[in-house]
């Protein structure tokens, strides 16, 4: 019975963090040198794409998404789609898509040196080829060059907050118990004097 306790808590515990680093914002550097928009067909997949844009019908079987694409500072290719999140998950609010892909058009560069354009790309969501699933860009913006650093302040604050939220949960929870079981005993040992 420990066995299944254990995978139980492993289960819910990888489950919670793989939901949090889809969820949370990350940021790549990288150089961007297309943006492109594509005919999509939804698939088995679906759940890794957000909603219908705002102000559009409800649940189409494709439609069209824009998709950006870049080079990290490691010379490997990733691509980001750009689609609004609206008021759905992860509460985002992007309502900008089409401005996100003029910045980021107007932001394009080549692999010379001289001419590189380094962005700070933020998104969410992972990539998976083999799932055809992207990240989806939720902002762009320059920086100076391929070896900032960018401190992911939010992502920081927030995990405090859960982890605090977390233990002052457990630390109730144990103490309900333990006052739950000392009733008890007194209970049990009072028929003794």
């Amino acid at each position: 019975m420990v066995y299944v306790k254990w995978v139980f808590w492993g289960v819910f515990w990888v489950a919670v963090i793989a939901f949090l680093h889809y969820t949370l914002p990350q940021h790549d550097i990288a150089r961007i040198t297309d943006t492109y928009e594509k005919r999509v067909d939804f698939g088995e997949n679906s759940i890794f794409w957000a909603n219908s844009d705002s102000g559009n019908a409800a649940a189409p079987t494709n439609r069209d998404v824009f998709f950006i694409q870049a080079f990290r500072t490691n010379d490997k290719p990733m691509i980001y789609r750009n689609e609004d999140t609206g008021w759905g998950w992860p509460p985002y609010f992007k309502f900008d898509t089409s401005n996100l892909q003029a910045e980021a058009s107007d932001l394009m560069s080549k692999r010379s040196a001289g001419s590189a354009q380094w962005v700070s790309i933020t998104h969410y969501g992972w990539r998976n080829e083999f799932l055809s699933i992207f990240p989806n860009a939720i902002s762009v913006r320059p920086v100076a060059g391929p070896d900032v650093r960018i401190i992911p302040w939010f992502n920081i604050i927030l995990l405090t907050l859960l982890a605090a939220l977390a233990w002052g949960i457990w630390a109730r929870w144990k103490k309900y118990w333990s006052r739950r079981e000392k009733r008890k005993f007194d209970e049990y040992t009072d028929g003794w004097g």
